[in-house]
């Protein structure tokens, strides 16, 4: 991430990308995120969210760009993304994306990755891939020398699991790779977006 760059929570990073889509109101905003069940991957309430924005339009991330009114309802503010929230999001992606130890972040960087380019999302993951290898290699190391100091199982169950999870992710991730590089795997923001059998964005 840049020198200088805002923080952003992985909420604020979605809205952003959201924002990428077409211009929207908060109310908007929340619908869109639970229709696509987004709340799988962050916490979605309409306070947090509001905040999130609100915070957004502080940073001249985002920008208002219009206030409608139905019917007896409260005002609405209508956001647009400003060059800067667009550069925020790439920034986060980029420096997310790489990363295995914060999975909630690194869900939200794998689910925008597809505002990165595609070689430099394989170059990204191929760091993540490199990393898992070293902690999956040190997991086993030390579950090794436990073992060897009689250090009984129910004291390992943790660090084993971990072992499991780290060789999935890894797999995972080669395998995600591997389609990346079959120039008939679909990518990029102008891509259209295929039915969703499973439900998740419906």
């Amino acid at each position: 991430m840049s020198a200088g760059a805002p923080r952003l929570t992985p909420l604020a990073v979605m809205v952003l990308a959201l924002l990428r889509e077409d211009d929207m109101h908060p109310y908007e905003m929340v619908r869109v995120l639970r229709r696509r069940r987004d709340e799988r991957i962050v916490s979605i309430t309409n306070g947090t969210l509001y905040h999130t924005v609100g915070r957004l339009h502080q940073l001249k991330l985002v920008d208002e760009v219009g206030i409608d009114r139905d019917g007896n309802r409260p005002e609405r503010t209508t956001y647009s993304l400003t060059p800067a929230g667009r550069d925020a999001v790439i920034d986060w992606v980029r420096a997310q994306l790489p990363q295995h130890t914060h999975s909630e972040r690194f869900r939200v960087a794998l689910a925008e990755a597809h505002n990165l380019d595609r070689g430099e999302v394989v170059a990204l993951l191929s760091r993540r891939r490199d990393a898992l290898a070293a902690d999956l290699q040190a997991h086993r190391e030390n579950l090794a020398a436990a073992a060897e100091l009689g250090v009984g199982d129910q004291f390992l169950i943790e660090v084993d699991r971990q072992k499991h999870l780290l060789a999935t992710d890894l797999t995972w991730t080669g395998e995600l790779l591997d389609r990346l590089a079959d120039p008939e795997f679909t990518w990029g923001v102008t891509a259209q977006t295929p039915p969703d059998p499973l439900g998740l964005h419906s």
